[in-house]
């Protein structure tokens, strides 16, 4: 159990004057990483800006709130879509990623009538916390890489956090994340890092590019769909890991109240619905789950702010641009910590789960799992259907986890 006190609970509703900030927090947190997969695939980042705010709120009204996650891009289906899309254009990749949410909602319907047990067997804290690790730590090649671009601003803005996370005295404390950035942000403007043009040219209200307002509706390609249902494979195996990490954190019991096959049919449905309006594949955020671990704020309606905060932004273009002006080293500060944090709770799952990792068959899963995951190891399986990097880890764990003899050795010690 966690030995930090909690400063707004999952029931909890803060005040607007801190809600609003701290909702904003949870929007810097996601936003840089949500609207990277749609410039790597050519999708379009306002839409996907608004699908992840409508998936969040459906992802909530689903779980009735009881689940303090933001849902946000997912990079496990970034070379799928980009594939998909040279052979079937974006049209046929949307319906791929409407089939990922169909997954997700037959692993819903499976659970909802076996229950949990299997999941328990199939998905032990031995792979979970590695596969949760490899999450964290494959992101941060993402946060270096911004970070390197002005090393100087972005160790500034790192230190913001670490300063305003320690040393902060009341709601500063709780805004180490939101501090971090604009004090980055700051900095960059005096380096003559920041450019505003993207504001100037911006318009101040227009609507997002969704499908059923341009007319470019998903067309069906079993190819596409080969290629891209498969992932979702991997993303529930990091639905798993995001949601014993939030219980861990909130200290609850999330996979039976109100259920893992209760979160699953919310990113399923929000996953689906952003294929259909064209956006990308929807996940539970690490980067937030990072912010739940750091504030100690578990308060749901703060999250549902950032939602709606969103879906805002996706609609004021000015708004936007303004924060897509927040440059790639500001970002990168950020990141380092959010990241980081992902990688640290997936070894917290191990020490608290008291997996014995003196035990060979245990050392093994992990070994695999981690040279799997960093390694970017691909498995294909025809020229449409392949498992690459989180994927084959998480498959290849959930393997040996079923085939290797268990042993005294290989017991939790108490």
């Amino acid at each position: 159990m966690s030995t930090f006190t909690k400063i707004y609970d999952i029931e909890d509703v803060p005040p607007l004057g801190k809600s609003i900030p701290l909702s904003f927090q949870h929007v810097f947190a996601m936003f840089g990483a949500t609207i990277l997969v749609p410039i790597l695939t050519g999708l379009d980042p306002s839409v996907t800006l608004f699908c992840s705010g409508l998936g969040t709120l459906i992802f909530h009204l689903v779980n009735k709130g009881k689940v303090p996650a933001y849902l946000g891009s997912s990079f496990a289906f970034i070379a799928p879509i980009i594939a998909v899309s040279k052979t079937y254009g974006a049209q046929g990749a949307f319906t791929g990623m409407m089939a990922a949410g169909v997954v997700y909602i037959i692993v819903f319907i499976i659970i909802a009538i076996v229950g949990l047990k299997w999941i328990k067997t199939v998905l032990p804290p031995v792979v979970v916390g590695p596969v949760v690790m490899i999450i964290g730590l494959s992101l941060t090649p993402v946060a270096i890489g911004e970070a390197s671009k002005g090393l100087p601003t972005a160790l500034i803005t790192t230190l913001i956090v670490i300063v305003a996370s320690i040393f902060g005295r009341g709601f500063f404390k709780i805004i180490p994340i939101l501090l971090g950035t604009v004090g980055g942000y700051i900095v960059a403007i005096l380096f003559g890092q920041v450019n505003f043009d993207a504001i100037s040219k911006a318009a101040w209200i227009a609507l997002p590019n969704l499908t059923i307002v341009t007319g470019h509706m998903p067309v069906f390609a079993w190819g596409a769909v080969a290629m891209i249902a498969p992932v979702a494979i991997a993303t529930i195996v990091e639905d798993v890991g995001h949601l014993l990490v939030i219980g861990d954190t909130v200290e609850r019991d999330l996979m039976h109240n109100p259920g893992l096959h209760k979160v699953l049919l919310g990113n399923g449905l929000a996953t689906g619905l952003a294929g259909f309006l064209g956006g990308v594949p929807e996940t539970t955020y690490g980067e937030n789950i990072g912010v739940l671990a750091i504030t100690r704020v578990f308060s749901s309606r703060v999250i549902q702010g950032a939602a709606v905060i969103a879906i805002l932004l996706s609609f004021i273009q000015k708004f936007g641009a303004a924060i897509q002006t927040i440059p790639e080293p500001v970002l990168g500060g950020v990141t380092i910590i959010l990241y980081g944090m992902i990688a640290s709770v997936g070894l917290r799952t191990l020490i608290e789960n008291k997996v014995n990792m003196a035990s060979n068959r245990n050392l093994l899963i992990v070994s695999v799992i981690f040279s799997f995951g960093v390694g970017g190891m691909v498995f294909k399986f025809g020229p449409d259907f392949q498992f690459a990097g989180i994927a084959s880890a998480a498959i290849s764990g959930i393997i040996l986890n079923l085939i290797l003899p268990k042993d005294k050795d290989s017991e939790a010690k108490a």
